[in-house]
């Protein structure tokens, strides 16, 4: 563990969080609800995103960069959250950074699809990245491999999510692009959405899929997960902290930052409330 902390000092450490954007949000937001005594460390790489149509070696070498961030300012466990990084730099991550627990938010995310699924056939909607590398179909196929994956890349969610048009029938007309191909013969029982971008849009995603559909969220998955592991390492936070903090950090520009955080989070944030980094 995190060297230079007695065992009370390292529980109150905060949990880190990155993601190419403000998506991890969904994840940040799901951390809070369910561990309201932990402090949270928040880093959104908006100067570089997306990261999705990034190679392999670039997702790779930035998604050291934003953990070495958090890590050097003192955090008890690191959480990914973002699919892309999680797809391609866990492995990473977890070699460069052994004093920690890392958890990603793929391996949860294809474990709910696989625990959620009657019919066996699971559909994944992510980035480019995430798509073209295989991950889901992998991480779904080792617990379950009798399911059938289906897979399509969904890139412009991304951006509409970040302007806020998470309904309307702009948003209806591209979820029925992207989405009818994969519902054309014999539909999926669960669609994953594997970019922590998408859970805000999945009022518009449920309606065009369906009720027979279930939407599995990685964000929701991943706090669980989060979850589970504090209690198995004993690292969570003392019940008596009532009060923890949520620190956001980002590589552009704050106001940036606030006015796009703000379709993601219950309540507006500040722009001096976002501290500017460089990486």
């Amino acid at each position: 563990m995190t060297a230079g902390f007695t065992s009370t000092a390292l529980r109150r450490l905060p949990i880190g969080v990155f993601d190419s954007g403000v998506g991890g949000l969904t994840v940040l937001r799901a951390l809070h609800e369910r561990l309201p005594h932990e402090a949270l460390l928040y880093l959104g790489d908006m100067a570089r995103l997306p990261y999705g149509s990034k190679s392999p070696q670039t997702v790779s070498r930035y998604a050291l960069q934003a953990a070495g961030m958090l890590v050097a300012r003192g955090i008890k466990l690191l959480v990914v959250a973002c699919n892309t990084a999680s797809a391609l730099a866990l492995d990473d991550l977890r070699a460069a950074f052994p004093q920690i627990p890392v958890i990603g938010v793929l391996e949860p995310g294809a474990a709910a699809a696989c625990a959620a699924t009657r019919s066996g056939r699971i559909a994944v909607i992510a980035t480019e990245g995430t798509v073209n590398g295989g991950a889901y179909t992998r991480a779904i196929h080792a617990i379950r491999p009798d399911c059938e994956v289906s897979a399509a890349p969904c890139p412009l969610f991304v951006a509409l999510a970040e302007e806020g048009w998470h309904d309307g029938p702009v948003l209806e007309a591209v979820a029925r692009r992207y989405l009818d191909p994969l519902f054309a013969t014999i539909p999926p029982d669960v669609l994953v959405l594997g970019c922590t971008h998408f859970p805000v849009l999945a009022a518009t995603l449920a309606a065009v899929v369906g009720p027979q559909t279930r939407l599995v969220d990685s964000a929701s998955t991943t706090a669980e997960a989060v979850r589970e592991t504090l209690r198995e390492t004993g690292l969570g936070a003392p019940s008596s902290d009532t009060t923890p903090t949520v620190h956001y950090l980002t590589t552009d520009t704050p106001e940036r930052f606030a006015r796009v955080a703000a379709g993601f989070l219950p309540a507006a944030l500040h722009p001096r409330e976002v501290e500017l980094i460089d990486l």
